[in-house]
């Protein structure tokens, strides 16, 4: 009768062990699947205000922040593009060439807050975010 509980407390410990461990794994697995959106979204977010900055006249201000709530795969997600030129106004000369600078940077997070990303208040287990920074001359 001893051995025979011995065995069954020493299952039921197993078995806890093996659902928090399978727990766990689901988790890591949420986690990795929203970091890869999250990049994908940054990305996403670059690529649009690359569009923004090339595709204008010749040497554009640089557009207004803007937060974009993202579709389809990556619904639940939100980028926010700003953009900073160098100089402010006029160019670098560089040779005979004249150069504006456009650093883009790209958030994006899946909680955001008011709309905007990055959110600094959260605590949330399941919050992912990724920033990428790009450098265009035109």
């Amino acid at each position: 009768m001893m051995s025979m509980l011995f065995i069954l407390v020493v299952l039921a410990a197993l078995g806890v062990a093996l659902a928090s461990l399978s727990q766990r794994q689901q988790l890591g697995s949420a986690s990795e699947l929203a970091a890869a959106k999250a990049y994908q979204a940054a990305l996403a977010g670059l690529e649009w205000g690359s569009y923004q900055v090339l595709a204008g006249t010749a040497r554009p201000a640089c557009f207004a922040t803007k937060s974009l709530a993202l579709p389809d795969q990556l619904s639940g997600f939100t980028v926010t593009v700003s953009c900073t030129r160098t100089p402010a106004s006029g160019t670098v000369s560089d040779g005979d060439q004249t150069l504006a600078f456009y650093e883009l940077l790209a958030t994006a997070c899946n909680l955001p807050s008011s709309g905007a990303c990055p959110n600094g208040a959260t605590t949330e287990a399941n919050y992912a975010e990724r920033q990428l920074s790009r450098t265009l001359n035109k």
